[in-house]
Parts: C-alpha cells; sequence; structure tokens
C-alpha cells in the first residue's frame, strides 16, 4: 500500500445535515392526465401509487391511464396540430419554448425538489443538472423554431404530425425535455407518457406548459404503466415513436411500429467502457470514474460500468478509487451534502443486488463502501468489483446501479477488443495524455457517443444515441430535429 489515507480512517469525515426543504412543493393527494391543456379526470378509477424512495411513504396517487384515455390525448394532439401549431410560424412557436425555458428557470427550486422526492436522486443533481439542463434544452430548440429550412433536411422541411414519447424514471424531467423541445419545434404536437414510478416532474411541468400559454392540446400528458404506454405506440393516430428505456421494451415497440409508417427513435440501455491509459492524469481519472458509475445511483444507460484499466496502472488506480469510494456520502436525497441518493424501486435494488450476488458467485472480488445506509427506503452502498472476466454476467448486463465492474488490458488493441465485446453500443470513454491515441482509439470503439478525458457530459447542441442494441436516432443538436421532420 502506498502513503495514501487508510480507508478506515475516512470514516472519521462528518458533515452536519443540510436539508433542502420540502415546503417549496405543494403535493396533491391524486393526480390526472393532462389532456388538451387542462388536467382532466381519468376514464378509468384505476389509480396507483408514487412512492419517495428514500422513506417508501406515498407521494401522491396518479391515474392509470386506458385506451379511452391515450384516444383523448391523441385526438386533442391532432387537432392542435391541425387547427392551430401547424399554422403558427416558426417564430411563434419559439416563443412559447422560450417561456417555457424561462419558467423552468424560474420554479427551479420546486422542480428540483419534486425530482429528488419522486426520483431519489440527490438534490444537487437535479439543482445543478436536472433543472438547468432541461430549460437549456427548450432554450435551445427556441432558436431552431424559425431555422428549420437551415437545418440541412431540405429547403421546406415539414412537421410529422403527433409524436408519441415514452421515457423512463432515470431522468424524468431532461428526458421530457429531451423528447417535447425538438417535436414542438418542429411544429409537431405531442403525447408524452412518463414512467409509473416518476410521473409527478412531468405533471408539473404541464402545469407550466400551462402557464407559459402554450395551445390546448399541444402537449399531452398521459399517466400509466406499460399498458399505456402499449396504447400509445400502438394507437392509429400517432405519427412518430419516441422511446428511452430498457432494450427488451425497445425490442417489442420496434417489432409493433414495423410495417405501420411511424417513424421511430430508440434510445436503450448500455454496458459503457471508460478506458484508463497508464498516462492519464489520475486524479482527473478517478473523478471520472466516479462521476461515471455513480452519479445518479448509476441509473444512467450511458454509465462507465465497465471499467478498463492498462495493466501497469491497476494496483494505483484501485487503490485510489477505492479511498475516492469510501468518501462518498450515501442517504437522505434532499440532503445537500449527500453524493448517492436512493435507488429508484424495490424491483430495481432487487435486480442490482441479485447481479452483484452473481458477481460474487462468478469468482469476482467485490468492495463496498462501509457506509451506513439509511434504514428506511431503497439504498445500496457504491460497489466495485475487480478480478472481473469478460464472461462474468455483471461485465455484459446493464446493472443500472451503482456497481462498477474492474478489467485490465494491456495494449490498445485489447483495449478496443475488450470494450467492443458487448451487444450494447451507447457511450464509451478514453482517459490519456495522448490525443492520437484517443483518436485512434475513438475511430475503433462502436459507441455511439465517445468522451475523451470527461464522462457523462452533455450539451443541448451536442447529438447523443447509440448502436447495436443500444438503439437508433440522435437526440440533441441539429440531428434531433430529423425525427420529428418528414425528410
Amino acid at each position: 500500500m502506498s502513503d495514501l489515507t487508510p480507508l478506515s480512517s475516512l470514516n472519521s469525515l462528518q458533515y452536519a445535515p443540510a436539508p433542502e426543504s420540502r415546503a417549496v412543493v405543494t403535493l396533491q393527494s391524486a393526480y390526472g392526465h393532462f389532456i388538451n391543456g387542462d388536467f382532466t379526470n381519468p376514464a378509468s378509477s384505476e389509480q396507483f401509487a408514487t412512492l419517495n424512495p428514500a422513506t417508501g411513504e406515498q407521494l401522491a396517487t396518479v391515474a392509470q391511464g386506458s385506451d379511452a384515455d391515450v384516444d383523448a390525448a391523441v385526438a386533442a394532439a391532432r387537432k392542435a396540430y391541425e387547427k392551430v401549431w401547424s399554422k403558427l410560424p416558426g417564430s411563434e412557436r419559439a416563443k412559447y419554448l422560450f417561456r417555457i425555458a424561462r419558467l423552468i428557470q424560474e420554479r427551479s427550486r420546486e422542480l428540483a425538489v419534486l425530482e429528488t422526492l419522486d426520483n431519489g436522486k440527490p438534490i444537487r443533481e437535479t439543482r445543478d443538472i436536472d433543472v438547468p439542463m432541461a430549460a437549456a434544452w427548450f432554450f435551445y430548440y427556441a432558436g431552431w423554431a424559425d431555422k428549420l429550412e437551415y437545418a440541412g433536411f431540405g429547403s421546406q422541411p415539414a412537421a410529422l404530425g403527433v409524436a408519441g414519447q415514452v421515457i423512463p424514471w432515470n431522468f424524468p424531467l431532461l428526458m421530457a425535455a429531451w423528447k417535447i423541445a425538438p417535436a414542438l419545434a418542429a411544429g409537431n404536437t405531442v403525447v408524452l407518457k412518463p414512467a409509473e414510478t416518476t410521473p409527478l416532474s412531468a405533471l408539473l411541468l404541464a402545469d407550466i406548459i400551462r402557464q407559459a400559454g402554450v395551445p390546448d392540446g399541444v402537449v399531452n400528458i398521459v399517466t400509466g404503466d406499460g399498458r399505456t404506454g402499449a396504447a400509445l405506440v400502438n394507437h392509429p393516430g400517432i405519427n412518430k415513436v419516441a422511446f428511452t428505456g430498457s432494450t427488451e421494451v425497445g425490442r417489442i415497440i420496434q417489432s409493433a411500429v414495423a410495417g405501420t409508417g411511424k417513424k421511430l427513435t430508440l434510445e436503450l440501455g448500455g454496458k459503457g467502457a471508460n478506458i484508463v491509459f497508464a498516462d492519464a492524469p489520475l486524479d482527473e481519472t478517478i473523478e471520472g470514474i466516479i462521476d461515471g458509475i455513480f452519479f445518479n445511483q448509476g441509473h444512467v444507460c450511458c454509465a462507465g460500468s465497465r471499467l478498463l484499466v492498462q495493466e501497469s496502472i491497476h494496483d494505483d488506480v484501485i487503490e485510489r478509487l477505492l479511498r475516492r469510494v469510501e468518501q462518498l456520502r450515501v442517504g437522505d436525497p434532499l440532503d445537500k451534502n449527500t453524493d448517492v441518493g436512493a435507488i429508484n424501486s424495490a424491483a430495481q435494488l432487487a435486480k442490482i443486488t441479485e447481479l452483484s450476488d452473481a458477481g460474487v458467485l462468478e469468482g469476482a472480488t467485490r468492495f463496498s463502501s462501509s457506509c451506513a445506509l439509511p434504514s428506511t427506503g431503497f439504498f445500496f452502498a457504491p460497489t466495485v468489483f475487480t478480478g472481473v472476466e469478460q464472461t462474468h454476467r455483471i461485465a455484459r448486463e446493464e446493472i443500472f446501479g451503482p456497481v462498477l465492474s474492474v478489467l485490465t488490458f494491456r495494449t490498445p488493441e485489447e483495449a478496443v477488443a475488450k470494450a467492443n465485446n458487448t451487444t450494447f453500443g451507447l457511450a464509451a470513454g478514453i482517459w490519456s495524455e495522448k490525443g492520437s491515441r484517443t483518436l485512434w482509439m475513438a475511430e475503433r470503439l462502436r459507441a455511439g457517443v465517445i468522451w475523451a478525458n470527461t464522462y457523462n457530459k452533455f450539451d443541448p447542441t451536442s447529438p447523443f444515441g447509440g448502436v447495436r442494441e443500444s438503439g437508433f436516432g440522435r437526440e440533441g443538436g441539429r440531428h434531433g430535429l430529423e425525427a420529428y421532420l418528414n425528410v
């Protein structure tokens, strides 16, 4: 061991509680759908509860969307498209998008607290990343609304019509912005279905959209589980389907849409490789590794869940990494000191636990932080596996939790071979001081997004998406408009 601070002494670091107030959010006991510019009672009386994953408490009950609810939402979107939205010039559509962006900023604290309550991620992430980036997405696409003919998709690009959008639970507000902003900028109307475990920020966004004066029916939000999503995807009144979620569901959607003429984009799972060469700046690299896997509790499709370390520096990297993992603060997501919050649901916690147990059974060495986990809610200690083989389940399957698998390589060629030894292809990271090596690697890695000396960095001007079983199509940037235009 080097002279780095021993792991056992790090537990002496104490932080006074710094909780964000819940009082900034007013929760209703029950929520209906947002259809045709107003919150409406559902056609069915079936409801489900949305929980605070940090405590297990019920936050509210939410309507289970039925076929009739989806019909009503699609009809409202179609009417708004034909009579209002498609007739507005781009400069007028842009005004509404700018208003939404400004209102997100004005209500940022409310949105951040609500997202943390419903999702479980730390308040510092919702406050500093999710909410500002959601506003940035609307600002960015507001700028495109009156410039579509210059986007490179022909001189007279036309909207598709009604977009059906299904988003996941890991970034509820941000994914809603990623979907809604380019669709509206391109001249489409929208029916959005949020994930059943995290519907509340989408419903608050609906209130912001109403506050912004967006014409009735342009944006509709129908809550529910997979049955509601299936009804939306299969609805004959939908012209475009956009889905972010698991690869398994993506396959089902692609099969359902095939032959219908509906345009489709899929952003699915991942098993990102974070590749560290011997010449990498280690202090910076360790922080990049931490952000790559423990950001949002590892609930990130592009997470750097496979760490590939050049063999000559393996021991040094692992020592530094485990020391840093031991410093992570796990606990109340509303506490501003918290680094790792709650796992989103009991079902996801069970999956993470099962795959982690499989890693031990298959012979990998497990290190889990010695942090004390809260007695209530769904929590999992940040975990690192060393001695991982490419055949291990933890190296092949998407865990979607705070679990890192470490493998080694000797040459750049071996690093490429191991990084590409996956069915996924969403993201990868390269850590090296040599630009020529980074470019050489980037040309050979089969991933839609490749970061150099950083990880999990996003910008509305830059396209994001995957290849192979990570999906197809791009979100963000000029490229994100193409999926919502008839080109």
